[in-house]
């Protein structure tokens, strides 16, 4: 590369006054061999008739012809004084001192015609036609006005990339560009980008419910399906695969891989769900994929974040983590319940310590609290105190999807333990102890400022895991096969002890959260979910009154109604929009979207309405879609049979359509 000194040193004498348009010298060429034609035919003809009249044009003819080529040699002399003008710029003696520099250089006025260029030049463009009075944007697709004169443009040309470097020369009102070829650089940059390792970690789900009480010929017969197709899997990507446990395998791919397996949204989770043993139970993979880091132990780092979200979103299904972002493929699986109570049992344990060394106690869920949300909590509560501890529930009574079971439980003497986000703050203390239930997303708490001034917390949920989750919990309690969070409740209170066992109304608050989210025990319901159901039916709850929680009036149930009327089918999902927009709106349109799963040939339902200036959507499904999926690609989320989501400055209109393409992106 060589460099370009500018001399300052100028001549004054040709400024933007002598601007220089060569398509008119090229226009004067054309002109001038015409009339050169033209004239000498003329003589001709003169010189056939008469010789006479022949003497008499001759003057005439020879100062017309003289003065074109005086107008020709006065605009040529003109472009070479452009060109010398530059050579003196830069200090160079003459053309072919300039025409020797080893890389592309042309100079254009300044609408973009090639006044001059060189022989590196020529080569590059491989034409036949003469580039002179050719513009710019011709040879690089691109007005030369486009390029910055400061800092260089990215082209390409002929399939070559260049680095284009442009000076603007007052003294001859030109531009002098040269080109930089850049290829060989950005082949191996890309090369370098594409060859870096992506680390991947396959786990068996179900591993432990599947081949407990199996002979040993069982379980190598099926284990040797499942390595064979992940051998097969990596083989196909000439990739590195060591099994480190029994169901777990670690493996190395270059990157340039990773996007063929994930446009193919990778095949090896369907593969291995086709193999299927004898009691017909399907097995299923969870994979975690770091890509991209700036290191091999930041890319394995990504890999096991990617995976333990994979597990947490209910497992049969591949997460890619890189440095910006998540991307999920698969979870058409629903969650496997898992036999063992273990974990339940060790988080009861340190549960109880932490509540007994807390100072005080705060239970939060989501805003809009559901009867899952309100019914965890009152559990909780209820155990709290019966510790002699000081504990709170946050939540606003204005806004929210369980009125019946609050107006309930304060008629019971619960009043003095509700309260709103500005009475807790007034609370909180050094040492409090933070609850959340039924969520573990930070955006959807009941307040935000809550958990922020809080050091302690501890998060049950049972929602399949989002992105945003909370990172900082002293204890994560998240099962995303469990029914509801009430189920999880249940199980962790009933490890407490019986000195702390609940009363029928605050069982009865429990069982309404796991009615809710199982529909009344029709969908996501496990042996366990019916065993905490068996508990708390021990414990005096009565059916009956949890059933009037649900209740609603008349009138409510004919604008339910209606909404389902309104329904309209797409690819077997019923979709629905509804003006309705006061405060009921939350409780009848999830109600709606229930109604409208017991329509046949419906396999999701949606229902779309507006409510304090946001367009939200309510989503249900029976198991074929995975609703969570499609609210996420909204920006919401939730589990695989129930979703939800919020979209801000849109419309009802809007947010159909576009919940129509999120469909079809799941479908694809």
């Amino acid at each position: 590369m060589f460099s370009l000194k500018y001399n300052e040193n100028f001549s004054k004498k040709y400024k933007s006054k002598n601007k220089f348009d060569y398509y008119f010298i090229l226009k004067l060429k054309f002109c001038f061999g015409f009339f050169s034609v033209i004239f000498s035919f003329l003589l001709f003809i003169f010189s056939l008739y008469s010789f006479k009249l022949f003497l008499i044009f001759l003057p005439f003819i020879l100062i017309l012809y003289i003065f074109l080529v005086s107008v020709f040699l006065n605009f040529i002399s003109k472009k070479d004084l452009i060109i010398k003008q530059l050579f003196f710029d830069y200090g160079l003696k003459d053309e072919r001192d300039f025409a020797k520099i080893p890389v592309p250089v042309i100079v254009c006025n300044e609408t973009g015609d090639v006044l001059w260029h060189n022989f590196c030049f020529k080569k590059l463009v491989q034409t036949k036609k003469n580039i002179i009075g050719l513009n710019f944007k011709d040879i690089t697709k691109k007005p030369l006005k486009e390029f910055p004169y400061k800092n260089p443009e990215f082209i390409e040309i002929e399939g070559v990339s260049f680095k284009v470097y442009s000076k603007y020369l007052e003294s001859s009102a030109t531009f002098l560009i040269y080109l930089e070829n850049i290829s060989e650089f950005l082949s191996l940059k890309r090369e370098y980008k594409i060859s870096k390792p992506c680390v991947l970690y396959i786990m068996v789900d179900n591993y432990q419910e599947i081949f407990t009480n199996k002979k040993d010929s069982e379980k190598s017969n099926l284990m040797g399906k499942i390595n064979n197709v992940v051998e097969e899997f990596v083989d196909g990507y000439f990739g590195f695969m060591q099994k480190y446990r029994e169901n777990e395998f670690l493996v190395v791919l270059e990157v340039r891989h990773l996007n063929n397996i994930c446009s193919g949204r990778f095949k090896i989770l369907k593969d291995v769900r086709d193999i299927v043993n004898d009691e017909n139970f399907c097995l299923t993979l969870s994979i975690g994929v770091g890509a991209y880091g700036k290191s091999l132990n930041e890319c394995a780092r990504f890999a096991l974040e990617a995976l333990d979200m994979a597990l947490g979103r209910g497992g049969d299904q591949a997460a890619v983590k890189t440095p910006n972002n998540f991307e999920f493929y698969g979870g058409s699986s629903k969650g496997v319940e898992k036999s063992t109570r273990v974990r339940a049992r060790v988080i009861s344990k340190t549960l109880l310590k932490l509540i007994k060394e807390a100072s005080n106690d705060v239970i939060m869920g989501h805003k809009f609290a559901d009867l899952d949300c309100v019914g965890s909590s009152i559990g909780l509560l209820s155990t709290v105190r019966k510790m002699g501890k000081k504990s709170f529930i946050v939540i606003d009574e204005e806004k929210n999807l369980a009125d019946k079971l609050l107006s309930r439980v304060k008629k019971a003497g619960f009043s003095d333990f509700i309260v709103d986000v500005k009475s807790a703050m007034e609370i909180l203390e050094y040492n409090t102890l933070l609850i959340i239930v039924d969520t573990h997303n930070p955006k959807f708490l009941e307040s935000y400022e809550i958990y922020e001034s809080c050091k302690n917390v501890v998060v049950i949920d049972h929602h399949r895991k989002m992105v945003d989750a909370i990172k900082d919990a002293v204890i994560f309690y998240h099962e995303p096969y469990a029914s509801s969070t009430s189920e999880l409740v249940c199980e962790i209170i009933q490890y407490f002890g019986e000195e702390y066992k609940l009363k029928p109304l605050e069982a009865e608050a429990l069982l309404s959260g796991i009615m809710l989210d199982t529909k009344n025990f029709t969908v996501r319901v496990g042996v366990r979910t019916f065993e905490a159901a068996v508990y708390l039916k021990r414990l005096g709850a009565d059916t009956v009154n949890v059933r009037k929680f649900f209740s609603s009036s008349v009138d409510l149930y004919e604008k339910k109604a209606k909404i389902v009327v309104n329904a309209k089918m797409y690819k077997n999902c019923a979709i629905s929009t509804t003006t309705l927009s006061n405060k009921y709106a939350r409780t009848i349109c999830p109600q709606a979207a229930d109604e409208l799963l017991k329509i046949s040939d419906v396999e999701a339902s949606f229902v779309i309405y507006e409510l304090e200036g946001v367009v939200n959507v309510t989503a249900r499904s029976l198991g074929k879609f995975n609703v969570q999926v499609i609210m996420e690609y909204l920006g919401g989320g939730g589990h695989q049979l129930q979703a939800a989501c919020q979209v801000q400055n849109s419309t009802i209109v809007d947010v159909k359509n576009m919940l129509i393409e999120a469909i079809d992106r799941w479908l694809s």
